[in-house]
């Protein structure tokens, strides 16, 4: 008998019982060591084995993990054992550490973790205060130092799998419970857990393909961390669910991400707006078009680079806005303005509300928000957080937080995230454009254009701050920037600072952290120049 294609473990034994050969998922591993790859056979079994290890030490269902590594095949792997035993895993991104990694452990009330050997540390470090912690499984990968045997307490994860998969039944029998505990990225402040159901991961699997038109021999591709709604959902689910192979690497490369494409054969993948730029930064390659990538479904692609990224890839983009809670537009290829997030689909209403929360009519800035089709209440909740459950959802309306303007066809465009606009002289500064130019500089790696309070401290104003990654950090001229700048932009686009860094602070979904690039900006005064700085090196 078939099992649910609204639980996760379901579908995989479905699949397994239809196409138990059918190698799903690939994780490329750069070269440097051969890949895994992961049939429908595969992941029931290995999801079989790990689900003993759960309930062998003690977990029940409804009992929350921890996942801290990156993309490898052991990330689907407890995925489906969770599922099959009922539990709940919490991703989590490997780099997160002291404070904020205990507090994500507790809040999520976390009974065991699986970390990467790589991870173990930071893990370790935490554990003594953590009430609810009972187990601690490292996983060996060629990426860590230490092995887990070094780390007193810690088991082996190699050790405690059995060696056959046993037949344990599935025990996650509600499509409504919990599959994961997702948190969201903590730009603004501590991440909040947002509770994800089986029914919701396996439905997006299904709906998401329709959504952005992937068809029969698409070869999905992500680099993005699965601790991440948009690989999750818009690759992994979508190959889970919908059947179609996807590839994974461990961490995103811009420098390998054509070539993976071409050894893969991958016809789409999935980035977001600042990796866009990042992308774009690099000098031109007379292969750039000679890749097989039909489609990149893009979040957040800037319109000053749009038609220029399609002519020199020959590739199309796709935008696709949504958030892990909910809402959703998409701008299909070649339909509708370029810069656009699209329309959302009749599945859902919408409105754009100004601060009084009245509807703004065409082309006036204001908050989107979304309900269901059918016109009943959005539905959020927030792990132990229900204060913020109910804000989200007010009046029945989810809330984005995300400041769009509609134009009078019914195109959305994404302006800023709410309190995070860069105003200047009365005026708000397209970032893009500015990412643009300072990104064809041929000395800069990577650039993320960010507002800091405006030195006079005009209400509301901001200064504007290029956060720069060079090429070759001790060849780097900021005046050389500061002239192109101002060669190719209007007087207000101007960086009022140009801030220099090894690496700009990012998410595990590769989006910039502007909280952390302040910090830095107030802490490293050696690493900001201006023009007026610069000028007096000069004449001194």
């Amino acid at each position: 008998m078939p099992h649910s294609e609204q639980v996760l473990a379901g579908v995989i034994a479905n699949r397994m019982a239809a196409r138990p050969d059918l190698k799903i998922v690939v994780f490329e591993n750069a070269g440097v060591r051969p890949d895994d790859a992961r049939s429908y056979r595969d992941l029931w079994e290995n999801g079989q084995r790990l689900a003993q290890v759960l309930i062998e030490r003690g977990m029940r269902v409804g009992d929350h993990f921890a996942l801290l590594m990156n993309n490898h095949a052991e990330f689907v792997d407890a995925m489906v054992a969770a599922s099959i035993s009922g539990t709940v895993f919490v991703p989590i991104d490997p780099r997160t550490k002291g404070e904020k990694l205990a507090f994500m452990l507790d809040m999520a009330q976390c009974k065991g973790v699986i970390a990467a050997d790589y991870a173990l540390d930071h893990v370790t470090e935490v554990r003594t205060g953590l009430r609810e912690l009972e187990w601690i499984i490292g996983l060996e990968t060629d990426e860590g130092v230490k092995s887990p045997k070094d780390y007193p307490g810690v088991e082996s994860y190699l050790a405690a799998l059995p060696e056959k998969a046993p037949d344990i039944a599935i025990r996650t029998v509600d499509p409504e419970s919990e599959m994961e505990l997702i948190f969201s990225s903590g730009t603004t402040g501590d991440p909040k857990g947002i509770i994800t159901t089986h029914a919701r991961f396996c439905g997006l699997g299904a709906l998401i393909p329709t959504q952005v038109g992937y068809r029969d021999g698409d070869v999905l591709y992500s680099g993005l961390s699965l601790t991440h709604g948009n690989a999750q959902f818009i690759t992994l689910g979508s190959a889970l669910v919908s059947g179609f192979p996807c590839v994974l690497s461990r961490k995103f490369s811009k420098s390998r991400l054509w070539d993976i494409t071409r050894r893969y054969g991958c016809t789409t993948f999935n980035l977001l707006g600042g990796m866009m730029t990042a992308v774009f930064a690099d000098p031109p390659r007379p292969d750039d078009a000679d890749n097989p990538v039909r489609m990149i479904i893009s979040s957040g692609m800037p319109k000053a680079i749009w038609e220029e990224f399609e002519k020199r890839f020959d590739v199309q983009i796709l935008e696709f806005y949504a958030a892990i809670e909910g809402g959703m537009s998409v701008k299909p290829i070649g339909v509708g303005p370029i810069g656009s997030i699209g329309k959302p689909p009749p599945s859902l209403l919408y409105r754009i509300v100004d601060e009084n929360g009245d509807d703004s009519p065409p082309d006036t800035p204001g908050e989107l928000l979304f309900r269901p089709g059918d016109g009943s209440p959005a539905k959020v909740e927030y792990y132990r957080n229900p204060e913020a459950s109910l804000a989200k959802v007010k009046d029945g309306w989810l809330h984005m937080g995300d400041i769009v303007v509609e134009d009078r066809e019914g195109w959305l465009y994404f302006l800023y995230r709410a309190g995070g606009a860069i105003r200047r002289n009365g005026e708000f500064i397209n970032a893009g454009f500015i990412e643009k130019v300072i990104a064809e500089c041929v000395t800069v790696d990577d650039v993320y254009v960010y507002g800091i309070k405006q030195a006079q401290g005009t209400p509301g104003e901001k200064d504007v701050v290029a956060a720069i990654v060079p090429k070759e950090r001790g060849n780097f001229d900021p005046d050389a920037v500061f002239k192109i700048c101002r060669r190719k932009l209007e007087p207000s686009q101007i960086p009022t600072y140009l801030q220099v860094l090894d690496a700009i602070p990012k998410t595990a979904s590769e989006k910039p952290q502007d909280r952390f690039l302040i910090e830095l900006f107030e802490q490293r005064p050696d690493s900001v120049f201006t023009e007026i700085h610069r000028q007096q090196q000069r004449r001194a």
